[in-house]
C-alpha cells in the first residue's frame, strides 16, 4: 500500500556530513509519522529519529545535536541531515512509516548504507 524509496547513503570521513532522503508513494493519506532506524552488523535495529505529520520530533540520545529530521509534506519526503559523523554511526539506515487510519500498519524502506571512516 505504501512504498518508501531511500537515497543519500555513502562513504564519508569522520566529522563529515550526509543527507538521507525517503520518498513515500502509494496510499499515503493515512501516514501519521515517519522515522529513521539504523542497524549495524551484529547489533539490534535502533530508532534514530522520528517526526509526526504535524512536525513534532524525537531523537536518540546518541545523535541529539548532530542529526536533524525534517518532513516536506508537499513532496511526501522525510530527510535526515547527519552532521559531525562518527565511525560508530556506520550502519544501514532504514526509513519507516506508521499508517494509523485503519490499522496501524507499518512499512519499511529497503535501507541505505552509511559508512564513516576514521
Amino acid at each position: 500500500q505504501v512504498q518508501l524509496d531511500e537515497s543519500g547513503g555513502g562513504l564519508v570521513q569522520a566529522g563529515g556530513s550526509l543527507r538521507l532522503s525517503c520518498a513515500a508513494s502509494g496510499s499515503i493519506s493515512g501516514i501519521k509519522s515517519m522515522a529513521w532506524y539504523r542497524q549495524a552488523p551484529g547489533k539490534q535495529r535502533e530508532l534514530v529519529a522520528i517526526i509526526s505529520k504535524g512536525g513534532r520530533t524525537g531523537y536518540s540520545d546518541s545523535v541529539k545535536g548532530r542529526f536533524t529530521i525534517s518532513l516536506d509534506n508537499a513532496k511526501n519526503t522525510v530527510y535526515l541531515q547527519m552532521n559531525s559523523l562518527r565511525p560508530e554511526d556506520t550502519a544501514v539506515y532504514y526509513c519507516h512509516t506508521a499508517v494509523g487510519a485503519d490499522g496501524p500498519y507499518y512499512y519499511w524502506g529497503q535501507g541505505t548504507q552509511v559508512t564513516v571512516s576514521s
